[in-house]
C-alpha cells in the first residue's frame, strides 16, 4: 500500500501537475494539502477517471485538504468537531488503516495571535491522537509547517526567532510523536535532510535551501512494514511546481 503527502499550493493552478503524477506514481492513497478550493470546483469526477475516490474539505481560496484513495474510502471526518472555521483537517479509513491530511497554521511570528492558533492547533491534533484506537493503523500526514530539529533546516540562523523552529512548535510535534508514533523519514533516513519545501526565491532548489515540513507519522507496527519511503524531488521540475514536493511511503499490507 503506497501513501503519499503533498501539499500541492492551489489544486487550481496544479491540476496538471497532479494529475501526471497520479497516473505516473500511482498511489494508492494520497493526502492532499492547500486545494485553494471549495468543493464545487474540487475534481471528483476526474479523479473518478483516475481510479480515485475522494473526499474534500474546502475552503475556497484558502487552506484546504482532501484525501484521495484506490482502496477504498470510508468514514471521513472533517476538521476537530469544534467552531474552527479553518479547513485544515480530515480524516478517512483506506483498506483498514486510519489517514489523516493535515495542514497545520503557518504561525506567521513568534508575537502573532496565529502562532497561538498554531499552538493549540497542534495540541487539538495531540488530543486526537492520544485518544485513538491502538489497534488499527495509522498515517498522518501534511504540510506541518514546523522543521522537527536542526537537521531538517538547511540554516537554522537564517530563521532565528521566527516560526517553524521555535521550541515550542518542535515540543509540539514531539507531544504528538509521545502518543505512539513514528516520524518516518527520519526514522528511515536519520542523517539525511530530505527537505521538502523550497522558497521560490533566489533559486532556492537549485541551492538546495530547504526545510522538511512535510511529514509522515507512523504507527510503530507499521514502521515494521515500511518497504521504502521517500521525497519526490522530481515533482518540483517543470513548469508552475508547487513550493512543495511529495513525500511517499510504501507499506507491505
Amino acid at each position: 500500500m503506497i501513501v503519499a503527502t503533498w501539499n500541492v499550493n492551489s489544486l487550481t493552478a496544479r491540476w496538471a501537475r497532479v494529475e501526471q503524477w497520479l497516473v505516473q506514481k500511482s498511489p494508492d492513497v494520497l493526502l492532499v494539502q492547500e486545494t485553494k478550493q471549495n468543493d464545487a470546483k474540487f475534481p471528483f469526477a476526474a479523479l473518478r477517471a483516475l481510479g480515485y475516490e475522494s473526499a474534500h474539505y474546502g475552503q475556497g481560496q484558502w487552506n484546504g485538504v482532501a484525501i484521495l484513495s484506490k482502496v477504498g474510502l470510508e468514514d471521513v471526518r472533517r476538521g476537530f468537531g469544534d467552531d474552527d472555521p479553518e479547513a485544515r483537517f480530515m480524516g478517512a479509513t483506506c483498506a483498514g488503516v486510519r489517514v489523516y491530511s493535515c495542514y497545520v497554521p503557518n504561525g506567521r511570528a513568534l508575537d502573532d495571535p496565529h502562532y497561538v492558533y498554531k499552538l493549540e492547533w497542534l495540541a487539538k491534533l495531540r488530543d486526537l491522537l492520544a485518544d485513538r484506537d491502538r489497534a488499527e493503523h495509522v498515517v498522518v500526514g501534511g504540510d506541518f509547517n514546523v522543521a522537527p530539529s536542526d537537521l531538517d533546516c538547511y540554516d537554522p540562523s537564517v530563521f532565528e526567532g521566527a516560526t517553524h523552529v521555535s521550541e515550542p512548535e518542535r515540543a509540539a510535534l514531539r507531544a504528538i510523536e509521545a502518543t505512539g508514533l513514528i516520524d518516518l523519514t527520519r526514522s528511515v533516513s536519520p542523517d539525511e535532510p530530505s527537505y521538502t519545501w523550497w522558497d521560490y526565491r533566489n533559486g532556492s532548489f537549485h541551492r538546495n535551501w530547504g526545510l522538511r515540513i512535510d511529514l509522515l507519522f507512523v504507527d510503530p507496527g507499521l514502521r515494521e512494514k515500511t518497504v521504502a519511503t521517500y521525497v519526490d524531488r522530481e515533482a518540483r521540475k517543470g513548469e508552475k511546481p508547487s513550493d512543495h514536493v511529495p513525500v511517499v511511503a510504501d507499506f507491505a499490507l
